[in-house]
């Protein structure tokens, strides 16, 4: 059935409970790559509870918080939004950070759609979450652009066409991550549990010979990579971050990493090493305190 988007952007907000604890942070700080080399302080500090700087969280982790499969993903469930998941893709995601995340929490995710648009051949659904802290006040604020193929021609509004393109200079930093071939199973377990990131079947019926790899993880790889690299490994330091993904990644392949510093934080792009450089990351920004 076709996205009705009038319904799902007066559907009232969707609260939902996101519980977590310091075992599901480790989880996820591993599936992005963490951990290597074993014994590096640096490494530990994302996945060893005893670490004497206490266990560091990545703002990224709270739009997979409480293994909701994405903070905001639950409106997936709003009439009006019946969807087929081998025809979506993450089309883009920004971040608000407002506190840091804690380690473990009972926290609650506030959701809504405000806008659905009409790509033509496809359907943009905006979503907005707010993940308020066991006190009640904001931790994160995320908004993502899930792209819906074959949904669009609904006579919608076309949408914003926000654009951050790369400076027009040599990156700061080059930096390879190499990616491991169960990369997208490990990443799974943080619980995004789409199949087009496991079946071989759903994934050639999405078009690809092979499952691909989160959208959501290689973005948090390339913001580990920032803040283990400029900002001294201080995940507290970021205050926002954002990118658009712009093609897909196969797990086991190099993710390359383009950086430019600006001050305040970097701009950056990422693509396939192993592919010509094909796309994976563009528009993307790293805003540091």
């Amino acid at each position: 059935m076709p996205i009705d988007a009038k319904k799902v952007t007066s559907a009232p907000p969707v609260r939902a409970a996101a519980v977590w604890d310091d075992r599901e942070v480790r989880l996820y700080h591993l599936a992005l790559g963490a951990g290597v080399p074993e014994t590096d302080p640096g490494e530990l500090r994302y996945v060893f509870e005893g670490h004497e700087q206490g266990l560091q969280v990545l703002p990224t982790f709270g739009v997979v918080a409480g293994g909701t499969g994405g903070v905001g993903f639950q409106v997936f469930d709003l009439p009006g939004l019946e969807i087929d998941l081998a025809a979506v893709l993450h089309g883009g995601q920004e971040i608000t950070v407002h506190r840091p995340l804690p380690a473990a929490a009972r926290a609650t995710t506030v959701t809504r759609v405000p806008a659905v648009y009409d790509k033509g051949k496809a359907a943009v659904i905006v979503q907005e979450s707010t993940l308020l802290g066991e006190d009640g006040e904001p931790l994160i604020t995320q908004r993502n652009e899930i792209f819906v193929r074959g949904e669009g021609g609904f006579g919608g509004e076309r949408g914003p066409s926000e654009r951050l393109p790369a400076p027009d200079r040599a990156p700061d930093l080059l930096l390879e991550i190499p990616t491991l071939r169960q990369q997208a199973l490990l990443y799974r377990l943080a619980g995004d549990w789409n199949p087009l990131h496991a079946d071989p079947v759903t994934a050639r019926r999405a078009g690809y010979d092979r499952p691909i790899l989160h959208g959501l993880c290689s973005f948090g790889m390339a913001v580990k990579a920032v803040t283990d690299r400029l900002l001294g490994g201080d995940a507290t330091r970021i205050a926002a971050c954002r990118t658009r993904f712009a093609g897909v990644f196969f797990p086991g392949e190099t993710l390359r990493l383009r950086i430019w510093d600006t001050g305040d934080g970097c701009r950056l792009t990422a693509t396939a090493a192993d592919r010509d450089d094909a796309p994976v990351l563009t528009d993307a920004r790293l805003t540091a305190r």
